[in-house]
């Protein structure tokens, strides 16, 4: 349908022609560009829309997998939880005839979640808590993969900047369900 050729868009034409005495051929160049802004505004979100969902998985994938803590001791499985990412301990490495760690609460530490609550920030890190087995205590826990393919974990009471960060190597061997390298 054209401009003027008595369908709707020469209805609204002819109301503002009489509300603002402007000129037919002024009044459909208004008209062209208001559709052509909407247009550009929908192509614009559907475009960034678009960005966001196919970016959102690559960043869960960098830090998805299994991350052997900084004294090597420690193999920690970070994983889709619902919404969110979370992290159990997996691996636990200690002498010979050496029991398996309890947590605070006499359970074994084999299994024992303690990264939880892991949302993306938006910049590719992801913000969550991370608990002390030892002790209980939990912290703030941001994560993100560094340049080189480490993960970074820094854990903080109240404000990320009042924290300590931990770097974390991708863990390439195999475990059993015993939390015991293979």
């Amino acid at each position: 349908m054209r401009v003027g050729d008595g369908g709707h868009d020469a209805h609204i034409i002819q109301l503002a022609l009489v509300n603002n005495n402007l000129s037919p051929d002024r009044e459909r160049h208004r008209v062209a560009m208001f559709r052509y802004i909407h247009f550009a505004a929908f192509a614009c979100s559907v475009a960034l829309l678009a960005s966001v969902l196919a970016v959102a998985p690559a960043r869960a994938q960098n830090v998805l997998g299994a991350w052997s803590t900084p004294d090597g001791r420690g193999v920690v499985a970070i994983e889709q939880c619902g919404d969110a990412l979370c992290g159990r301990i997996v691996g636990i490495f200690r002498a010979p005839g050496e029991p398996i760690p309890k947590d605070v609460h006499g359970a074994p530490q084999c299994g024992l979640t303690i990264i939880s609550k892991e949302h993306p920030t938006g910049d590719g890190a992801w913000l969550g808590q991370v608990v002390d087995p030892r002790t209980g205590t939990v912290y703030g826990a941001k994560l993100w993969v560094d340049d080189r393919g480490d993960l970074r974990l820094r854990g903080f009471l109240g404000l990320p900047m009042l924290g300590e960060t931990q770097i974390w190597h991708h863990f390439a061997g195999r475990l059993t369900p015993a939390c015991e390298r293979v």
